[in-house]
């Protein structure tokens, strides 16, 4: 099992930029396909992002498509996700999690077996 810590979270004004990354415990990495989702307050949590276990096919919500880019190195264990043009909508706590079911579905958070604890990420208008 993997266990997964999220960092680079924070305040960045409309227009900026963050990268987040995911970095994951354990030798299994590469047998993950890894995501990330987001909740802000009183709202439900969705997806954002997702990568399959080589990288080679990713998922984007329409709202940050063009925007955000998610990529993984197997060799460091780390997923990241590069986000762009913040915008005060994107302000949420963001979750990285990860997969090993074979019947992964990138959007569902059901189908993600690990989950990190969140990093904060705040975009002031």
């Amino acid at each position: 099992q993997v266990q997964l810590v999220e960092s680079g979270g924070g305040l960045v004004q409309a227009g900026g930029s963050l990268r987040l990354s995911c970095a994951a415990s354990g030798r299994t990495f590469s047998n993950y396909a890894m995501g990330w989702f987001r909740q802000a307050p009183e709202k439900e949590r969705e997806f954002v992002a997702a990568i399959s276990w080589s990288g080679g096919r990713t998922y984007y919500a329409d709202s940050v498509k063009g925007r955000f880019t998610i990529s993984r190195d197997n060799a460091k264990t780390t997923t990241y996700l590069q986000m762009n043009s913040l915008r005060p909508e994107d302000t949420a706590v963001y979750y990285c999690a990860a997969a090993s079911s074979v019947s992964w579905d990138p959007t569902e958070p059901n189908k993600y077996n690990r989950w990190g604890q969140g990093t904060q990420v705040t975009v002031s208008s």
